[in-house]
Parts: structure tokens; C-alpha cells; sequence
């Protein structure tokens, strides 16, 4: 019995952290190499096409200076509407999302109907046709511009996926956290409040997160209606300048940017949560 208390106590052997620290080493020069490479066949690539890039060209873009007057340029504005856009239409998905996965999940024969024909209505379309439908048929009924038609189409169609992801993080959520909510007496919406959302929230943010790039990235659709979002800007400026290239990657470095900062966001609010208390 001593030997073997003894032996749990020991140290892993030093070999055994030097063999880690070398398998790690190993997949970081793996992706690295890997990394490298698709960056020398995009460099090939471009190399090939004898392409005269004027990066000289794309400071007024952004900005200019006019009598002392700083002058935002078309790739700032239209960031800036992709942001309105893509944070009104996350912010009604995921209430969307939340309203529709508590019908489905209720007792009423009539919420679940109309929760599911929603929902299979909505995932089993083109986003394209939704917009359509949404711009030239119910937006004139109920009286609002392009920039809600936009909002709301990108919001219910977001919504239907965040439905499903909110109901699967409720239903992972133990069944006796419910029951012991119900026995101490705390009602519906107080067991949802304290008991049940703050458990179900660590399992549905990193999907939740996905959903806010796919919104992001959804956002560009919006130019077929004529809305001067970064994507739309981005091609009037090729119409214009002939620079497809340099307007091109510009745009992707920017959704990229701000998918990777959300990412890092949530990342960083999901480690906050989970992290134990003193």
C-alpha cells in the first residue's frame, strides 16, 4: 500500500514533456508549412496573371481630408451599414429564434404548428427569394423601406436556424434543474431566468457565434435590393476604378476582420463564464 501511494505521487518523467513539447512543435511547423504554401500558390497564382496593383489608389477609399474636413470614404460607409444591418437582424434572429424554440417546446398544438411551418418554410428556401418576396410583396403592405425589408429577411431567415440551435441548448440542459426549479416554486419564467438559461448558455454560444458570422456574411445579399452595404460599395468602386483585385481583397480582409474580432469576442465572454468562481 505505501509503495503505491508513493508512486502516485511521483512526477511524470521529464521525457514524457519534452515528447509533448516536441509533438507540439511538430504540428505547429505542419501548419505553418501548410499555411506557407497555399500562401506561395495564391502568390504563383497572382504572379500569373500580370496584374499592375495601384495600392497607391485605395487611401480615399477609406478617407480623405477636404478644406481640413475628414470625408469618410464608400468602404467606410458601407461597413457601416453592414453593421446596422447585421446587428438589427442578429439581434431580432436570436429573439426570433428564442420566441419560436419556446413554442415548439410548449403544450399548444397551435404554437407547434406555427413554429414548425415557419421553420420549414423559412430553412427550405432560398435566401434570395425570401428577400424578393419580402422586398416587392411585404414590404409595400406593411409600409417600411429597403434598409427593414433587408433587416427582417435576414433576421427570420437567421432566426429559423437560431430556433434550433436555443431548443437543442435548453434540451441539454438536465431535467432535474426543471423539476427542482418547479419543486422550490419558482414559476415558469423565473425557472427559464435563473435555472435554465444561464445553464443552456455556455452550450448554444459558440453555434450562436456561427450565426452571427453566417448574419454578417449573409448581409451582402441585401445589394440585389439596392442597399450601398460594403458589398455594393465595393462594386461600384470596381465599376469605376477597373481595381478588382485591390477593392477585392480589401473587402475580404474587412469581413474578415470582423468575423475574427466577433469570434475572439465570444471566445473571451465563453471563458469569462466558464471560469470557476472563488
Amino acid at each position: 500500500m505505501a509503495q503505491s501511494v508513493i508512486s502516485l505521487d511521483r512526477k511524470p518523467p521529464a521525457g514524457l514533456n519534452k515528447g509533448a513539447f516536441a509533438r507540439r512543435m511538430l504540428q505547429i511547423g505542419q501548419a505553418l508549412a501548410v499555411l506557407g504554401a497555399i500562401g506561395w500558390l495564391i502568390w504563383a497564382g497572382i504572379a500569373q496573371l500580370e496584374y499592375r496593383w495601384q495600392w497607391y489608389r485605395v487611401e480615399p477609399f477609406f478617407y480623405r481630408v477636404v478644406d481640413g474636413e475628414l470625408i469618410w470614404g464608400p468602404l467606410v460607409r458601407g461597413l457601416i451599414l453592414t453593421l446596422k444591418i447585421a446587428g438589427l437582424a442578429g439581434a431580432l434572429a436570436i429573439l426570433i429564434g428564442f420566441l419560436t424554440a419556446l413554442a415548439r417546446m410548449s403544450g399548444s398544438i397551435a404554437g407547434r404548428a406555427i413554429a414548425t411551418t415557419y421553420l420549414e418554410a423559412i430553412r427550405n428556401t432560398p435566401l434570395l427569394v425570401q428577400l424578393f418576396l419580402v422586398y416587392f410583396v411585404l414590404a409595400p403592405i406593411i409600409g417600411i423601406d429597403r434598409f427593414w425589408a433587408g433587416v427582417l429577411c435576414l433576421a427570420f431567415f437567421e432566426g429559423s436556424f437560431a430556433a434550433e440551435i436555443i431548443r437543442g441548448g435548453i434540451r441539454g440542459v438536465d431535467r432535474g434543474q426543471v423539476e427542482a426549479a418547479r419543486a422550490v416554486g419558482l414559476t415558469r419564467v423565473d425557472s427559464y431566468r435563473y435555472i435554465i438559461v444561464p445553464q443552456a448558455l455556455p452550450l448554444i454560444l459558440p453555434p450562436l457565434t456561427g450565426l452571427m458570422i453566417s448574419t454578417i456574411k449573409h448581409s451582402a445579399i441585401v445589394s440585389v435590393i439596392a442597399l450601398a452595404e460594403l458589398s455594393t460599395q465595393a462594386l461600384n468602386l470596381i465599376s469605376n476604378t477597373f481595381m478588382a483585385f485591390e477593392i477585392w481583397f480589401i473587402t475580404a480582409a474587412i469581413y474578415l476582420s470582423l468575423t475574427v474580432t466577433l469570434s475572439f469576442a465570444v471566445t473571451l465572454f465563453e471563458w469569462r463564464l466558464n471560469k470557476p468562481r472563488r
